[in-house]
């Protein structure tokens, strides 16, 4: 690092990619309804190597509680189903030969608390992610200072910036957290 700038810069794309990584794993939680989301990431066996199941397969919602996926090459369909079975996403794919349907069925009361749980660990550890981050920036910095880059009253105000991204960064997080749980929980 050169400069402050970069610091913050730095810190700003880390908490912005801790963000979307929250994003990302909140859209494989399961609600009522089906989305595309909860099956594109999972990891298939395919010819030796694993593959995300959206670089395989067109996936598509024709309904509300069901996902239809056309495998590019109609031979990877096995492949995908016990893919779909073995991520563990409390559904059964159903292999017609020319295209696996995933019914998603309603959430009971518990699982829907089992999805709630999984979205408030997903938010704590991105929580953890932007503290670290803001630690490594304030590190950086408190040593600018030590090196006489920049003065005690320049540092205090940049760990006061820092400290300002990390809250907003939180906040985003728990109002993530918020609407991932309302939607979890409606029936």
């Amino acid at each position: 690092m050169d400069s402050i700038d970069d610091v913050f810069l730095e810190a700003d794309d880390k908490m912005s990619k801790c963000l979307g990584f929250l994003q990302e794993q909140f859209a494989g939680i399961r609600t009522g309804k089906a989305s595309p989301s909860l099956v594109e990431n999972v990891n298939v066996e395919y010819y030796g190597t694993a593959t995300r199941l959206r670089e395989l397969a067109g996936i598509s919602t024709p309904e509300p509680g069901l996902i239809v996926i056309s495998a590019y090459d109609p031979t990877a369909l096995p492949e995908i189903e016990k893919a779909i079975l073995a991520a563990n996403l409390g559904v059964t794919p159903i292999n017609d030969g020319k295209v696996v349907r995933v019914p998603i069925p309603p959430l009971s009361e518990e699982r829907r608390q089992e999805m709630v749980k999984v979205a408030c660990r997903h938010a704590e550890e991105a929580r953890v992610a932007i503290r670290n981050v803001r630690r490594e920036a304030n590190d950086q910095i408190k040593t600018f200072q030590k090196d006489s880059k920049i003065t005690e009253d320049d540092r205090d105000q940049c760990l006061k910036d820092i400290q300002k991204e990390t809250d907003e960064s939180i906040k985003k997080i728990d109002t993530s957290l918020d609407q991932k749980e309302n939607e979890v929980t409606e029936p």
